[in-house]
């Protein structure tokens, strides 16, 4: 029987910025390929998006949802895909009311998103001609996540137009695709070299010369 013989193997190490520039697109690209777990800062996201919804009039429901670590959380209801495929998006569930005081408060809140405040101020045009009566709630619907996934059903005590209903449903879905704007930008930010050069040298990765980890 062969005898089991154990070595020790010896290797050089390197900080990121020891890397040649090769090594280091290396290091980056592996970094980006085997990157996954987008949720922690989707949640800072949604969470943002959360609070200017309820600034507008929309109340996001709230539901149990399982980390990728395995634990769990009461958070909104937005669904999301993406980044780079056809029927990607966001969509939400939740319920819409009229909200006196929006468009400034989100001003106040966002002073430079001119997109949200063309949805609250095409939101309050709205509510007025329909007395403020105008409520709504957004369910997901398909296979999808898209803003086309949402089904926006409109409450009122009074008969509103088609024309009304399209609106409010164009309003939601615009809403619904700003959210995914904001996960969009997150997530290439997340994924830029510059940001993951951070984050290696926040971490002090070490890597062999060819830029794989070790």
């Amino acid at each position: 029987m062969k005898e089991n013989i154990m070595r020790t193997i010896q290797t050089t190490v390197y900080q990121f910025s020891e890397l040649s520039d090769s090594a280091r697109k290396t290091a980056i690209s592996r970094y980006r390929d085997s990157y996954e777990d987008f949720s922690y800062y989707a949640e800072t996201v949604i969470e943002d998006a959360a609070t200017i919804a309820d600034i507008i009039g929309i109340d996001l429901r709230n539901t149990l949802t399982t980390r990728n670590d395995g634990t769990t959380l009461y958070a909104p209801t937005v669904f999301y895909s993406g980044f780079c495929s056809q029927g990607d998006g966001a969509c939400f569930e939740g319920s819409y009311s009229y909200k006196k005081g929006a468009l400034k408060a989100l001003i106040d809140y966002a002073p430079l998103d001119t997109e949200l405040h063309r949805i609250a101020k095409q939101l309050q045009d709205l509510q007025r001609v329909n007395f403020y009566k105008l409520t709504a709630k957004m369910k997901h619907r398909g296979y999808y996540n898209h803003s086309g996934c949402m089904h926006v059903e409109i409450n009122s005590s009074r008969t509103v137009s088609n024309d009304t209903e399209d609106e409010l449903t164009h309003l939601m879905c615009d809403f619904a695709d700003w959210i995914y704007s904001q996960l969009t930008i997150e997530y290439e930010y997340q994924n830029s070299d510059d940001q993951i050069t951070e984050n290696f040298e926040a971490n002090e990765y070490e890597f062999n010369e060819n830029g794989v980890i070790v």
